[in-house]
């Protein structure tokens, strides 16, 4: 049966470097497997009256249900990510927020993960990665722990065609989708227990 990993991208910009590397690493997942960016830009800010069932004066928008229900679908989430302002951009904090609701049927629950975030500047997106991994931590996520990926100076890992060009990163990041694949085939070994 095909594995489904949705890619989360936390960047709205269409030729953003979260993008590019999202669209590099979707080919790296090995066979059995389906990679495919789930987009969050068209998702209303988060309002918990959508949620709230004694809220009778707005609907739940249509495309929360959408997402809610592929992430529900999906066997691992890969998390792509810029750094804002020393954190998460808030399109994707607002797609962790839609996630987490209702609380009586979280989307993102027990769900492996795994992130790659990038700068470009030298840090990498490190303070957004661990931003994000507070947020996850509440959903008792598993997330892959190391090598933890921090891509910086991400404009000069691509070439012309948005395809990354340094051996030593195509491999580094083969590695960690290698071990976010074998975090997944853990936690299915754990639910068949």
């Amino acid at each position: 049966m095909m594995k489904k990993i949705s890619i989360l991208v936390g960047s709205l910009r269409k030729g953003s470097y979260a993008r590019k590397v999202a669209s590099n690493v979707l080919t790296m997942f090995p066979a059995g497997y389906q990679a495919e960016i789930v987009e969050i830009g068209h998702l209303p800010l988060y309002n918990f009256d959508y949620d709230d069932p004694n809220e009778t004066s707005v609907t739940l928008p249509e495309s929360y249900t959408q997402f809610r229900e592929t992430l529900k679908q999906s066997d691992g989430i890969l998390f792509v990510t810029s750094e804002n302002n020393r954190t998460i951009p808030a399109c994707l904090k607002n797609a962790v927020d839609i996630g987490s609701k209702p609380n009586a049927d979280v989307a993102w629950k027990n769900k492996p993960a795994a992130i790659i975030s990038h700068s470009v500047g030298k840090m990498g997106g490190y303070s957004a990665t661990k931003n994000l991994r507070l947020a996850l931590s509440y959903f008792d996520m598993p997330i892959v722990g190391q090598p933890e990926v921090f891509l910086g100076n991400s404009p000069s890992l691509f070439d012309e065609q948005g395809q990354i060009n340094v051996p030593s990163t195509i491999e580094f990041l083969q590695g960690y989708i290698n071990k976010f694949v074998d975090l997944i085939e853990q936690q299915e070994k754990l639910k068949s227990l």
